[in-house]
């Protein structure tokens, strides 16, 4: 799907001018779905091929003691120069023949062949024997995927939903106060926290501003009560939590064992959201009054309801598409991917308008749950991509484009700057990926058909803190050995 035919006008001259291929023994081992083991042997005649065509390219420019500089006779050149050109020869002889054994195969290459090029040498006689490992799009046959019978939730936005949706917009513009009181929904806790693991501190972190939700969520633990247990907390209180560490935390050693949390109230905050005057609405979108702003609240909220009806519906079909899917997935694929998955998501959430606590909270349960919703991942990405490589499914440039304007809208910044970030840091191909899988649903969807159930949105119940209580390492180290996580925003 990545490497579309080209077609050239002057086929017979293509022809002509092509390279020579290589004669080739070419064996395949398969040790999992997704690993392919490849042995190379190189002919004895093309590896001699490649040395004349090196030496006849120096030959014009040889320097050799008693001829004049490009007159030296071709088999003097080569005495003389054979060494120097040994490496070049190794380097293009591996990569074209590494090229033409996985082009010749009928498997998909998903990652650059690993092999070991110091190791290798070219015999003064005899073949070339080397060995490669790859990484495949598994083999399978394609699930039918048309007339799947389907959930879809709708739901229809009363004025009170609006108003909701409008404080969380305003929200983003408001100003922190000291508060006497206690501390209510949605007030603002500034905190000390430790964390400790048999009586031993292994991390902490200090004047953290949390918001006050059902839930608090970590990198690698969540905290189901925190609502409930300071829901009316005052300066000065102090509790204590019990966290259990994600089965699938970074630090393999803490995984599943518990952690106390001592957490300190230092302040409580409440928000003073902004008059809603002409100036202020002008500077955050040019509204002409409130009415104009209601609506772009209600369009957002719409956008967001378009998101979460694709999500479900994504899921049933991802449920309904790999449940046949048996097949193993490497597990060095899966730690790879699994940062690619949390940036997609994230992107997938930047799109959709959602704020930054609630990408926050998506990407710390991502975190928790990695390998989970990453095998998950890997396995609906290559079923759609087959059924897009089927069904001729590409990308236009406009997909790009409005993709990245979705993105600026809700970081408010400008479109190029965005597209910047996203090239610098290597995203586009992550964006692209998100447009063709979007595109396969959306024809998997055309061809289902629906029955409508009511939408159960949940977004705004986690407030997320971006620390990873336990380290990466084998065990936590000391708290003052390491650096505190910086915020992700």
């Amino acid at each position: 799907m990545n490497s579309p035919d080209i077609e050239n006008a002057e086929g017979s001259v293509a022809e002509a001018d092509a390279p020579k291929k290589l004669t080739l023994d070419v064996k395949v081992d398969a040790p999992s779905s997704c690993q392919r083991h490849v042995t190379v042997t190189v002919s004895r005649e093309d590896i001699d091929r490649y040395f004349d065509v090196a030496i006849e390219d120096m030959v014009p420019n040889a320097a050799v003691p008693g001829f004049r500089k490009g007159f030296a006779p071709k088999k003097l050149v080569e005495k003389r120069f054979r060494a120097e050109v040994k490496d070049q020869v190794k380097g293009t002889l591996l990569m074209d023949s590494m090229t033409q054994a996985t082009e010749e195969q009928s498997f998909s290459a998903i990652s650059e062949p690993d092999f070991n090029y110091s190791v290798i040498e070219l015999p003064d006689e005899g073949d070339l024997t080397f060995e490669f490992d790859i990484e495949v799009r598994p083999e399978f046959d394609l699930p039918k995927w048309k007339g799947l019978k389907l959930e879809k939730p709708t739901k229809s936005f009363e004025k009170e939903d609006i108003d909701k949706h409008l404080t969380q917009v305003l929200g983003r513009y408001a100003s922190l106060a000291p508060y006497e009181g206690a501390a209510e929904k949605d007030d603002f806790l500034v905190c000390n926290l430790i964390f400790k693991h048999d009586g031993k501190k292994i991390e902490h972190a200090e004047e953290e501003q949390i918001r006050l939700r059902e839930k608090l969520s970590f990198q690698d633990a969540k905290w189901e009560d925190f609502g409930k247990e300071m829901t009316g907390a005052k300066a000065g209180d102090k509790k204590t939590a019990t966290l259990t560490i994600s089965d699938e935390a970074a630090n393999e050693q803490m995984r599943g064992k518990e952690v106390e949390m001592e957490i300190e109230v230092l302040e409580v905050k409440r928000m003073e959201l902004p008059e809603m005057d002409e100036a202020f609405l002008k500077q955050i979108g040019g509204f002409e009054s409130e009415g104009d702003l209601r609506d772009y609240v209600k369009s957002d909220m719409e956008r967001q309801l378009a998101y979460y009806q694709q999500q479900r519906l994504r899921q049933q079909i991802t449920e309904e598409l790999t449940k046949d899917a048996d097949w193993d997935l490497p597990p060095e694929l899966l730690k790879r991917q699994a940062r690619r998955e949390l940036e997609r998501a994230t992107l997938e959430l930047r799109s959709a308008g959602f704020g930054e606590d609630d990408i926050r909270a998506h990407e710390n349960e991502l975190r928790q749950n990695s390998m989970a919703s990453t095998r998950k991942a890997l396995k609906e990405h290559f079923i759609l991509e087959r059924i897009a490589e089927e069904e001729k499914i590409e990308e236009s440039q406009q997909d790009y484009d409005m993709e990245v304007m979705q993105i600026a809208m809700q970081r408010g910044e400008s479109p190029r700057r965005v597209r910047a970030q996203l090239e610098k840091g290597g995203m586009m191909d992550v964006l692209r990926n998100q447009i063709i899988e979007r595109k396969v649903i959306d024809l998997i969807n055309s061809e289902a058909t629906h029955t409508e159930t009511d939408a159960d949105l949940q977004q705004g119940n986690t407030a997320a803190v971006n620390i990873l209580i336990c380290g990466e390492g084998e065990e936590a180290a000391p708290a003052t050995e390491k650096e505190e996580a910086s915020d992700a925003e």
